[in-house]
């Protein structure tokens, strides 16, 4: 199940429940790391759909890459725990983006992540500018958190 909206203090919000599967799990029984960043995968992909799809960006022959993951542990996932991933757009600019993300069982942050990259053409592997439908939305909410401060 996935959840999109404007949040006041998130931009370009979603999250999504996860379920943990056997292969998710390492030797301790508990979610490999590698995993988080798959479930990090997730989020992006859909945060792309809801504000700027994906596939419009690959027929122009140009889209985001990934140039940057930090993550940090904090608790432990298990088998049958339920996580909920949550990721926002933290930083905009003319040809990079950041986002962060929280990963939660319950009321317990098990693990928070920051990614950043750019938007490149494919053909030229040159930079180009984040998309504009990307651009305007990050933008509208801008606007609408502004004016929720008065």
């Amino acid at each position: 199940m996935f959840n999109v909206g404007m949040s006041p203090d998130k931009p370009l919000y979603v999250e999504k429940e996860f379920e943990v599967r056997t292969y998710d799990i390492d030797f301790a029984s508990v979610v490999g790391n590698i995993v988080y960043i798959r479930w990090l995968e997730d989020l992006r992909l859909k945060l792309l759909a809801t504000y700027a799809p994906l596939k419009d960006q690959l027929n122009l022959g140009q889209g985001p890459i990934l140039t940057k993951t930090m993550i940090e542990y904090k608790k432990p996932i298990t088998i049958f725990d339920k996580p909920i991933g949550k990721m926002w757009l933290s930083d905009l600019g003319q040809a990079h983006w950041a986002v962060n993300a929280e990963f939660w069982v319950g009321e317990t942050l098990c693990c928070a992540a920051e990614q950043s990259g750019a938007y490149i053409d494919f053909a030229k592997a040159r930079p180009i500018p984040v998309p504009e439908k990307l651009r305007q939305q990050y933008q509208k909410w801008l606007v609408d958190a502004d004016k929720s401060k008065t």
